[in-house]
């Protein structure tokens, strides 16, 4: 894993393969807290569903049978000190109100939120949030991804942590 650039709030990283994302997807869970929004972007195979496997396995069991939520558009997983983890899939809703009838209140409320596809959500998307961009690396092979980390408010405090976790990685 190369760490690439990085700002106050942003942090930038190239991982080569689907246990890369992961790992970078087990720091940024062991950075989270109850209440946490983690919108995950990118395009159709560019590993959002990997990065919400290695966060749900890094805070339940490595064993965790994480299917990609797209047509039940929500998953819900038991984690540590009672805290759930959902994970939405909302590529085929039409209206953000969708949403409400699929529990993103409760997730919003306490529990942790892995949202793909979070632009369909519209207004409802907290602006208090973890952006997690990820693509195709440039000049990468097919499997090599970059990941960028974009911090709210709430993750400023934590920052640190992740580039830290990141770095550890990197060194290991």
């Amino acid at each position: 894993m190369q760490q690439r650039t990085d700002s106050d709030l942003a942090l930038d990283v190239v991982v080569d393969d689907e246990s890369g994302t992961a790992r970078v997807a087990h720091v940024v869970a062991r950075a989270s807290v109850p209440g946490d929004v983690i919108a995950l972007h990118g395009d159709l195979g560019s590993g959002k569903t990997a990065f919400a496997r290695g966060y749900i396995r890094a805070l339940t069991s490595p064993e965790e049978e994480v299917p990609s939520p797209t047509f039940t558009l929500v998953q819900t997983y038991p984690a540590e000190a009672g805290t759930i983890i959902y994970h939405f899939d909302f590529y085929r809703i039409e209206d953000a109100d969708e949403a409400w009838e699929i529990g993103i209140e409760e997730a919003f409320d306490g529990g942790i939120a892995l949202i793909e596809w979070p632009e369909r959500l519209g207004r409802l998307l907290p602006a208090d949030r973890l952006d997690v961009w990820l693509e195709i690396a440039p000049g990468g092979d097919d499997n090599a991804r970059r990941i960028t980390l974009a911090a709210g408010p709430s993750w400023s405090g934590r920052v640190e942590r992740l580039r830290a976790g990141l770095l550890k990685d990197t060194d290991g």
